[in-house]
């Protein structure tokens, strides 16, 4: 759809190659947060914060160091299968745009737009994420390596704005991408309104392209989440300093102890930070709630779901799409999926 309904506090840039539009209107996001974080702290018996609290320019830092580390393998998995494939499924998906969601750096799509470029069909890059500066740095660094390229960024929820999508190019495949496994950190239904959202965005030429992480043994599942340097203890504290900012709180971040467990029946590692003494944190000087925790209770910061190919299929299926590809890593730990649209023909003559 174009991008009509930007509203006039959106900030759109142009410049040669490269357009940012924003769509997220700070306040009312930073509104929505704090509602999200007092409903989720509140709520008995299992209080719960929204993962996307994880991930403030500290929380961000932090992950970045996560996904260099040994034990952390979903990252090091998506990048060899990406970087030792991507020719394979630009041949396969033949797009002539990339849409990325929680595109970041662009780390994880180099390979692709590398693919696109060498088979000479690359015409688009459409990033979104919510950091306009590192849309923007992203951007200008793609334009500057890849000439022709054009980049039309939006400063966006992929929750909230698939709809503010530029028009795809007439006759042109679009591939859509969702990497990182982040598609896990979502619960199933909110797994299947998503796939279904960006089915109704797709024709029956584009194509989807999704990692997930394989169910797997859980004691590897457990040490990517549990690293010897407590790099993961530290990202995951760090969540209450962002919530003593967001809500005028006063959380010790050292009152927790970070635990991480593969929960078999649900299929997911559950993130939480659990309480090594009494304690009793004000909510906001505004608000004038508090929040009592006895030692060993619990603040649930993020879940991670694993997935079986099966499994995903048949969620995939839910939403009005069909996988026609994956593409494992060597130590089959992830997987990237391809899909299309049900119904759509299949690319023929060629398989994963």
């Amino acid at each position: 759809m174009p991008n009509a309904g930007v509203s006039a506090a959106g900030r759109a840039e142009a410049e040669g190659c490269l357009e940012v539009v924003s769509l997220v209107d700070e306040g009312q996001a930073r509104a929505q947060l704090v509602r999200e974080a007092v409903e989720g702290l509140l709520r008995a018996p299992l209080r719960e914060l929204p993962a996307k609290l994880l991930y403030d320019e500290r929380g961000s830092q932090l992950y970045e160091r996560i996904t260099e580390l040994a034990e952390y393998y979903p990252a090091r998995a998506e990048r060899e299968v990406l970087e030792r494939r991507a020719a394979e499924i630009v041949a396969l998906a033949d797009p002539a745009e990339l849409v990325e969601l929680g595109a970041g750096s662009a780390a994880k799509t180099r390979a692709l737009l590398a693919a696109m470029n060498a088979r000479g069909s690359l015409r688009r890059y459409v990033p979104l994420d919510v950091a306009t500066e590192t849309l923007d740095r992203t951007g200008r660094a793609l334009c500057a390596e890849f000439p022709g390229l054009r980049v039309h960024a939006l400063a966006a929820d992929w929750e909230q704005h698939l709809d503010a999508l530029p028009d795809p190019f007439p006759g042109s495949p679009r591939l859509v991408a969702f990497l990182g496994g982040t598609i896990g950190n979502l619960k199933r239904a909110a797994r299947i309104r998503l796939l279904a959202h960006l089915r109704e965005t797709m024709r029956g030429c584009d194509r989807l392209l999704v990692g997930i992480d394989l169910v797997k043994d859980v004691s590897v599942i457990e040490r990517a989440y549990n690293d010897a340097a407590g790099v993961t203890a530290e990202f995951n504290r760090n969540v209450l300093r962002h919530l003593n900012r967001l809500l005028d709180a006063d959380f010790d971040p050292d009152a927790f102890a970070h635990r991480a467990f593969y929960d078999c029946e649900k299929q997911w590692v559950e993130m939480r930070l659990r309480a090594l003494r009494p304690v009793q944190a004000r909510l906001g000087r505004a608000d004038g709630r508090a929040l009592h925790l006895d030692p060993g209770e619990e603040i649930r910061t993020e879940t991670s779901a694993k997935f079986s190919e099966p499994q995903f299929a048949a969620e995939l299926a839910a939403a009005g799409l069909a996988l026609e590809a994956s593409w494992r890593d060597s130590a089959e730990l992830f997987t990237v999926v391809l899909a299309r649209p049900a119904g759509s023909r299949a690319a023929s003559g060629r398989a994963a």
